[in-house]
C-alpha cells in the first residue's frame, strides 16, 4: 500500500509538467503559482496524514493532486535560478546543491520523526516543510520569462517539439532521464546486496547513504568550484564515473570496499548534475524554458519510479546482478552523449523569443 501511494504522488508529474511549465512561461508573477503549489501540496500531505481516519480513495486523491503540482517546484523552480544569480556555473551548482541537501536531509528528518513519534507525523513534517517552502519562494521574487503570445495548447506542442527535434536538446534529455533508471533501482539493489551478504537489509540504507552524502559533497565542491568544462563533457564524464565505480561496487571485496565505492560514485553525480542544468537551461528558448524544465525533470521522476519497479522485480537476480545493472545503466547513459552534435554552440544563451 505504500508504494502504492507513492506511486500516485509520483505518477501524475510528468502528464502535468507541460501544462505546468506552460503556465510558468506565461505568468508575470510566477513566484505565486509555485508558492500555491507548495501550499497546495502541504494540505495534500497533511490530508494523507489521517489515512486511517480518512477514506483511502482520498488519501490517494490528495497525493495524486500533490504529484500534478509537483513540477511548478521539481524543475519549474530551477528555470528561474539564473535570474537570481547571474553567475551561470555557479547557479546551477547551487541548484544542485540543493536537490542534494534534500535527498540526504529529507529522507533522514522523517526517519528520524517517525522513530519517535507516530507515523503520521512524518507526513505532518513534510507538510510543514513544503508550507516553509512556499513562504520562501514568495520571499525570492522570481523574474518573468520572455513571454509569448497564442494558446497555451499551442505553447504545449512548441516546448514538446523542441525537446523532441532540437538534437542537442533531445539526446542530453534521454542521456539524462536513462541515468534515473539506475538510480531510481539503486536503493532496491542496495537492500539485496545487504541480504545476499550478511542475511540482513540493515546495510543497505548504510549504501544508499553513503551515496547521498558523497553527492552533497560533491555539491559543496561543485558550488565551491564550479567546474568550467564543456556541459556535455562534463554530464559525460560524470555519468561514466558514477557508473563504473557502482559496476566496481558490486564485486564483492567486502562492506568497507562497496560502502567507499558507491560513496565516490554519488560525489560524481554533482558535477554532471550541475551541467545537465546549465547545459538545458542554454538549449532552452526563454518563451519555453519553464516547460522545457518541467517536462525534463517530470521524465527523470518517472524514470526513477521505473527503475525502482524493474529492480523490485529483479531481485531474484542477486543484490550484486541489479547493481552491476545500475552502474550499466550510468555507463549507458554517458555513452549516449556521443550523439551529443559537437559543433552545438551552448556556450552562449539563445536569443529571447519574438
Amino acid at each position: 500500500m505504500g508504494g502504492a501511494l507513492v506511486a500516485a504522488s509520483l505518477g501524475p508529474s510528468v502528464i502535468a509538467a507541460p501544462l505546468a511549465g506552460a503556465a510558468l512561461d506565461r505568468a508575470r508573477r510566477p513566484g505565486l503559482l509555485v508558492a500555491a503549489a507548495g501550499l497546495l501540496t502541504a494540505v495534500a500531505f497533511g490530508v494523507t496524514a489521517f489515512i486511517g481516519q480518512v477514506p483511502l480513495p482520498v488519501a490517494f486523491a490528495s497525493l495524486a493532486v500533490a504529484g500534478a503540482l509537483s513540477p511548478f517546484y521539481m524543475g519549474g523552480l530551477s528555470s528561474f535560478v539564473l535570474g537570481a544569480i547571474p553567475d551561470v556555473r555557479r547557479a546551477f551548482a547551487y541548484d544542485a546543491l540543493s536537490y542534494n541537501v534534500s535527498a540526504v536531509a529529507g529522507p533522514a528528518f522523517v526517519a528520524l520523526v517517525a522513530a519517535f513519534l507516530p507515523a503520521q507525523m512524518g507526513l505532518f513534517a513534510l507538510a510543514a516543510a513544503a508550507a516553509l517552502g512556499s513562504m520562501a519562494v514568495r520571499a525570492v521574487g522570481l523574474r518573468p520569462h520572455a513571454r509569448a503570445g497564442g494558446s497555451p495548447w499551442q505553447a504545449v506542442k512548441a516546448g514538446l517539439h523542441r525537446i523532441l527535434a532540437h538534437r542537442p536538446l533531445a539526446v542530453m534529455t534521454a542521456a539524462s532521464t536513462l541515468t534515473q533508471f539506475g538510480q531510481g533501482g539503486l536503493a532496491i539493489a542496495a537492500v539485496a546486496l545487504s541480504i545476499d551478504r550478511s542475511g540482513s537489509p540493515r546495510d543497505g540504507a548504510t549504501v544508499v547513504t553513503a551515496f547521498a552524502i558523497g553527492s552533497l559533497l560533491g555539491a559543496l565542491m561543485e558550488t565551491a568550484r564550479p567546474t568550467r568544462s564543456r556541459p556535455h563533457a562534463v554530464m559525460m564524464a560524470g555519468f561514466f564515473a558514477t557508473g563504473l565505480l557502482t559496476v566496481g561496487a558490486a564485486f564483492d571485496f567486502g562492506t568497507t570496499w562497496t560502502v567507499v565505492a558507491i560513496g565516490l560514485s554519488g560525489f560524481f553525480t554533482a558535477s554532471s548534475t550541475a551541467a545537465m542544468l546549465s547545459l538545458r537551461n542554454r538549449l532552452s528558448p526563454p518563451h519555453l524554458r519553464s516547460q522545457i524544465f518541467t517536462v525534463s525533470a517530470g521524465l527523470r521522476v518517472s524514470a526513477t519510479a521505473a527503475g525502482a519497479a524493474l529492480a523490485g522485480a529483479a531481485t531474484e537476480s542477486g543484490g550484486g546482478v541489479i547493481l552491476g545493472a545500475v552502474g550499466l545503466i550510468w555507463i549507458v547513459s554517458a555513452a549516449r552523449l556521443i550523439a551529443y552534435p559537437p559543433s552545438t554552440p551552448d556556450h552562449a544563451q539563445l536569443p529571447s523569443a519574438r
